[in-house]
Parts: C-alpha cells; structure tokens; sequence
C-alpha cells in the first residue's frame, strides 16, 4: 500500500444487531434524512414571513405528505436501479427487483418517484405543483449528505484510482488508494445544496416564487453529479460511455441542470406571489 494512502476505517455497516434483526447504517441514514426532511419543512410552513402571508399547507399536511415522499424514493430509487443500471439481471430474475435488502437504489429514480408523489399529493390538496416541489426539494440535501456517508461506511460507489494524498484503500477495491467519492458527493450534493438553500429561502424569499427552490435543488443537484462523475467510478454492468468518458450519471444528470435552469428562469420572470396556492 502507498505510503500516502489512508486505511479505510473499518466501521461495521450493520449498526444495530438484535438476535435475526440486523439495522444497517444505510437504512438509518435513509430514515434520518426523512426526520430531518419532514422537521425543516414543517418549520418551513409555519413561517408566515416566508410566504408573505400564510402557507398554502399545514404542519399536518406535510405530515401526510412526507408519507406519500417516502413511497415515491423507495419505489422510485428501485424502479429507478432497475431500468437504468443492471435490467437484464432483473429481467433474467424478476422477483429481484423486490429483495430491497440486497441493495441498489438510484437517486435519479428516487427523484422521479418523490417528483410524482408529492405532485400527486398537491394536486389533491389544490396546491401549487411548484409550490410542492419546493418543499420536496428543501427537505432532501440532508438526506443525501447522510445517505453518501452511508455509502462510505459500506465502502461502496467509491471512486477512481488516485495519488492525492487523500486517497483511501476500500476494502473491495483492490491495493491501490481511490477518491472518497461518496464524502465529495456528499459535501456538494447535501452541505452545499443545504447551504444555497437555506440562503435562497431565508434572504431571498424564494419561497413567494414557486419553482425557485425547485429549479436550484435540480440543477444544483446535476451539476454537483457531473463533477463528481469525474471522480467515481462508473458502475461495473454499465461502465463507460462515449468513448470511454462519460457515465451514466453524467447522462441522466444533464436534463436535471436543463430542467432546472428552466424552472429558475421561469420563477424569476414570475411575480412574488403571496401565498404561493
């Protein structure tokens, strides 16, 4: 091992094991990213200076809402896993594609599915469907920060091979040190999408422009994939695309930097609203 590598830290991924039952930390980050979500928005709307006048939605409503988010990320992330990263191994063995224990999500799919569900929910709650992304979309970088820990616990979706001194030998990926792509993914995907935010919604109103929040979380979020694409590795069924360059991250990121350049542009040519309903 180079001299300049650092071990990977040998930290158990099962955090909690009682007899059969086994709590990994995965499954835990999943759920306090959901907590911290369902918290921050909650005080989101309850925040009438936010919205200049009072929110289109109650802390119940989210209450609700966070419900139907929970089954768009995990159907959506799995659906999501299978079609766009390993289908001819859930079309020789469909039955696969529900042992959710074995691993394989897609943010991307996840994305889709929270997309659908909380559209769904505005809708029968006659609320804005821009407005509902927004709240959707300030409630999940935490949740990714967390989960991209998660990832580095079970030393998996690391990166390329690399001489910085920052290096980390993994446990699966042979002698030689690679990117921490997952803490990159996590910096920028959760504490620098958080932190943009934080200060597009509590300094610039963004909230009485639907779509704004939107619009930066999405394009944020592509932007942020790209560039750590660079660093991780690609998956091994997939590889790389176009010669030898590309990923499929980077390829289904680049329609999230376009949509949500578009929802941006929109929101800002839109008038500040009172009560986004």
């Amino acid at each position: 091992m180079p001299l300049y590598a650092i071990p990977f830290p040998a930290i158990d991924p099962v955090a909690i094991e009682i007899g059969p039952l086994a709590i990994r930390w995965y499954a835990l980050a999943y759920i306090a990213g959901l907590m911290f979500g369902w918290w921050f928005v909650r005080r989101l709307v309850i925040s009438p200076h936010l919205w200049n006048g009072a929110a289109p939605l109650r802390p119940l409503d989210i209450d609700d809402m966070f419900l139907w988010a929970a089954l768009g990320v995990i159907l959506g992330g799995r659906i999501g896993y299978v079609l766009f990263y390993d289908f001819p191994l859930f079309a020789n063995d469909p039955l696969e594609a529900v042992k959710l224990w074995h691993g394989g999500m897609s943010f991307h799919g996840g994305f889709l599915g929270v997309i659908t569900a909380v559209l769904l929910f505005g809708w029968r709650r006659k609320v804005s469907g821009f407005t509902m992304l927004d709240l959707a979309a300030a409630g999940v970088p935490i949740g990714l920060f967390l989960g991209r820990i998660a990832n580095f616990i079970n030393g998996e979706l690391y990166g390329r091979v690399t001489d910085v001194s920052w290096g980390v030998v993994f446990p699966t990926g042979g002698p030689l040190p690679r990117h921490p792509s997952q803490l990159y993914e996590g910096v920028l995907e959760g504490l620098v999408l958080f932190g943009l935010i934080l200060w597009l919604i509590y300094r610039r109103r963004a909230l009485t422009r639907p779509g704004l929040v939107a619009g930066a979380f999405t394009a944020g979020y592509g932007i942020s994939r790209i560039i750590v694409e660079f660093f991780r590795m690609p998956d091994p069924q997939i590889g790389y695309l176009f010669s030898g360059w590309a990923t499929m991250g980077m390829l289904l990121s680049l329609p999230m930097v376009l949509v949500g350049a578009w929802l941006m542009i929109r929101a800002f040519r839109m008038p500040a609203q009172q009560a986004a309903t």
